[in-house]
């Protein structure tokens, strides 16, 4: 699960509306939590996801250059753990719209402090966080309920023959999913154990 000692929490200006967004990093660097702060009034609640000024203020550049929706009809359907290879890596910004999941980030950079390690949350459509997952890290998610929605907000226009993977249950991360997936792609399932 998520660290209870994230090292800071930082709010910028509102520069990019009524919703502020709050960042907070966790024990994998580059890896953030991304906290919305709704407008909340009679009609209901107004919260930003994703605003280019708030990521460069915070110390850190992300421009979306794509947004895509992952669909999950079944509650425990495991996608990942996906990546692109460089030069074609990307950054990605992950929300849940409708649903839960346990959202994963497992850091493939060979020169960082944390290669292989992993860290999972829990997004779901009520809390309005979402997670950044920077170019070099992986990701994958296993729905906690029905009818999830994944919104992605990605940092280049998909190019295909660059995508990668890990197998999800590769002992070489061990990761601890809340449950084994009842829904899962020949791909992913398929994966060879990691070499680096």
């Amino acid at each position: 699960m998520f660290p209870s000692g994230a090292a800071s929490s930082w709010s910028p200006p509102r520069s990019c509306g009524c919703s502020e967004m709050r960042f907070r990093e966790t024990d994998i660097p580059g890896v953030r939590l991304v906290e919305a702060e709704p407008a909340v009034d009679e009609r209901g609640a107004f919260a930003r996801l994703y605003c280019p000024e708030e990521f460069a203020a915070a110390g850190f550049a992300f421009t979306a250059a794509q947004a895509s929706l992952s669909r999950n009809t079944a509650a425990l359907t495991l996608r990942g753990i996906h990546y692109q290879a460089p030069p074609r890596a990307e950054a990605k910004l992950v929300h849940v719209t409708r649903g839960a999941v346990f959202d994963v980030a497992l850091d493939l950079r060979r020169d960082s402090p944390t290669f292989r390690r992993w860290l999972g949350v829990r997004l779901d459509a009520d809390g309005l966080s979402g997670l950044f997952i920077p170019e070099g890290c992986a990701h994958g998610f296993l729905t906690l309920e029905r009818d999830t929605d994944v919104l992605y907000h990605i940092s280049r226009i998909f190019e295909p023959g660059w995508g990668r993977g890990v197998r999800w249950d590769d002992p070489a991360f061990a990761i601890d999913w809340p449950a084994h997936p009842k829904v899962i792609s020949e791909r992913d399932a398929g994966y060879a154990d990691f070499g680096g």
